[in-house]
């Protein structure tokens, strides 16, 4: 996919540049401001309405398939959620089927029997302590039973429309290629992206960025040649011309 038309612009490989706005605890990119927004409106301007690959129906299938989703692939959940969901799509109806049962449907997927543990308790959790309804905010939501930072960020903002930044392998891989962070941790590399973002792109930021990885800036051998950010990004060993 070729670039939009957009400004020339010249990618800084010195020193980071300053904390501003949203986020600004921490800010490493190696790219300029200027360079950043080019990238964000051209993704923008490619996929404008970007989304995530995890098929649910309701703020808890997406919190339930996040959780089943942890050292899986997304069409793998999605394949045993199509039936799950049928017959278990409450905290109520999930609470109901018991860990055994809920094995039963997620078995192809990894690590099943402690994430069907971890389904049901925070199934139950929400209806005890939250009247059914998936909360809306972090400190909630990482109290359940195998909700984490990611999984969190990754239904705050799918669900609720925050804008959050779910770093996974891809988000990280991409923020540290094309310099847009230095972060070493996943924490880092949120911090980074939270302080550059424009704020126009803060909800579909992370799905770009994800999409990106998966599709184009793959981690064995990135796709260079289509990729419509090459310019910009300060990766140092891009594939070449003619040879994806």
């Amino acid at each position: 996919m070729k670039a939009s038309a957009g400004p020339k612009i010249t990618p800084k490989s010195g020193q980071p540049t300053a904390p501003s706005g949203r986020g600004a605890r921490r800010r490493c990119t190696l790219l300029t401001g200027a360079a950043v927004a080019e990238i964000f409106r051209r993704f923008a301007s490619a996929n404008p309405d970007p989304k995530g690959e995890l098929e649910h129906t309701s703020p808890f299938t997406l919190l339930v398939a996040v959780v089943l989703s942890a050292q899986a692939t997304d069409a793998g959940v999605n394949k045993a959620t199509r039936t799950l969901f049928r017959v278990a799509d409450t905290p109520e109806k999930m609470a109901a089927l018991g860990a055994e049962r809920l094995q039963e449907f997620i078995k192809t997927i990894g690590l099943f029997r402690n994430k069907a543990k971890n389904v049901i308790l925070l199934s139950q959790r929400l209806v005890a302590e939250h009247g059914g309804k998936v909360p809306r905010d972090r400190a909630a939501l990482e109290a359940l039973p195998g909700v984490g930072r990611k999984s969190a960020n990754v239904v705050m903002n799918v669900a609720f429309g925050a804008p959050t930044l779910a770093v996974d392998t891809h988000v990280f891989r991409v923020a540290n290629r094309t310099g847009l962070s230095s972060g070493k941790t996943p924490l880092e590399v949120e911090q980074d992206l939270l302080a550059v973002v424009p704020r126009e792109y803060g909800v579909p930021a992370h799905h770009w960025l994800i999409l990106h990885g998966r599709y184009v800036c793959k981690a064995r051998r990135p796709e260079c040649p289509r990729c419509l950010i090459r310019d910009l990004c300060l990766y140092e060993h891009k594939t070449p011309e003619g040879s994806t």
